[in-house]
């Protein structure tokens, strides 16, 4: 089983880490190369470019300065401990012990705009760049231009015959794959909440779900569709009543 969810623009470089491991970004040189493009573009460039404050721009364009290769462990930080936002805080890495956390750097792909795909231990230092930022890099007018098809083979290639892909990332995020591709089934998740008596996606809620899925498959070993079903942290549950297709179960709490 492979899972992907979305990175957070929320960062953490400051916690004490729970382990030493680390390993390096597939996509590397392409983080560079990104790197190099958005270290050019002043503050206010970067403002308009990702619709964020100018305070935001500033602290951004401090980190493309700043920006260097090696990334070692005095200058970067493991993705899964580096991301801070609600998927993140319902999967809860600093709590796993030293063995889920390999099975995690197995398992896990993290979608990002400017590392393509990273493992949970890949090292990566503080950005900001989503996928969906019309960001020009040569020809290519956007980033899913520019990953192209990569990301999609880079999973193929990771994949097992038979094994399950199980999408937890955001539209945004999974747009930069080619699901018709993918040599895999795909089972994507759907969290809902009763509000005012009718059942919806609460983006908040359906965020740390989706962590909290992630860490469900972790310590339940769950490999097949039918595991997933069984998910029942968060009070939620799934419903078959409000499942319409069999890939996208529906959990309502």
């Amino acid at each position: 089983m492979k899972i992907v969810i979305s990175p957070a623009k929320s960062l953490n470089y400051e916690s004490e880490l729970p382990t030493t491991k680390y390993t390096s970004p597939e996509f590397i040189d392409d983080a560079e190369k990104l790197n190099k493009l958005l270290a050019k573009k002043k503050p206010k460039v970067l403002a308009e470019l990702m619709s964020i404050s100018d305070n935001l721009a500033q602290l951004n364009w401090q980190r493309n300065q700043d920006f260097e290769t090696p990334f070692t462990p005095e200058n970067s930080r493991q993705a899964i401990y580096a991301f801070n936002g609600d998927v993140y805080q319902g999967l809860d890495a600093y709590t796993l012990s030293e063995d889920k956390i390999e099975r995690l750097q197995k398992i896990l792909r993290i979608l990002s705009g400017q590392y393509g795909i990273l493992r949970p231990l890949d090292l990566m230092q503080p950005y900001r760049l989503e996928m969906g930022t019309s960001l020009k890099v040569g020809r290519k007018k956007n980033l899913y231009e520019y990953w192209g098809n990569r990301l999609t083979e880079h999973l193929n290639n990771e994949m097992e015959e038979g094994e399950l892909l199980v999408n937890l990332a955001s539209n945004e995020y999974y747009s930069a794959l080619k699901p018709k591709n993918i040599r895999a089934e795909i089972i994507t998740p759907i969290f809902k909440d009763w509000k005012n008596d009718k059942l919806k996606i609460i983006s908040f809620f359906a965020k740390k779900a989706r962590g909290s899925m992630v860490r469900y498959i972790l310590d339940s070993n769950a490999n097949t569709l039918e595991d997933i079903k069984c998910f029942n942290l968060d009070d939620y549950e799934f419903s078959q009543e409000h499942t319409i297709k069999q890939n996208e179960p529906v959990f309502i709490r």
